[in-house]
């Protein structure tokens, strides 16, 4: 009881410095972000509130302006029992990504984040790629 007090006060107090410090989402051209929210279509991020690595992959998602779905997994959340059936296990954070009929449930954060900047960061050209193959990729950061 005590440690989950603790916990959670901690928790609050990452989201409050979250919060404070921020960092700037990555712009991009109006038709390169329109097709990174259509990719994004097929992913959600299973978290908690106040866990610091959901707060850690919120940061990132914030940053790289990944605007994915999240569920929180509280207890008697029907997000819980989705992620414990799909995933196997209720871990977070935890990013599903669905794609041509199948999912792929990405536990841990640093993962997560990875997969994401490589994906979607400064230096990925596979926005344009996966949907215009030739155009220009001349985006400033």
């Amino acid at each position: 009881m005590i440690l989950k007090l603790l916990r959670e006060g901690l928790g609050r107090l990452v989201m409050f410095f979250d919060w404070m410090t921020r960092p700037k989402p990555m712009q991009r051209a109006p038709e390169q972000q329109r097709l990174v929210e259509e990719q994004l279509k097929g992913m959600k991020l299973y978290q908690l509130k106040a866990c610091p690595f959901c707060i850690k992959t919120r940061r990132a998602l914030h940053r790289l302006n990944l605007p994915i779905e999240t569920r929180d997994v509280q207890r008697g959340s029907p997000w819980r029992k989705e992620l414990e059936q799909g995933g196997g296990r209720i871990q977070v954070p935890c990013l599903r990504i669905e794609s041509d009929g199948q999912d792929v449930w990405m536990y841990e954060s640093g993962d997560i984040i990875r997969f994401l900047e490589q994906r979607f960061g400064a230096s990925a050209d596979n926005v344009q790629s996966n949907s215009q193959s030739g155009s220009s990729s001349s985006e400033q950061s």
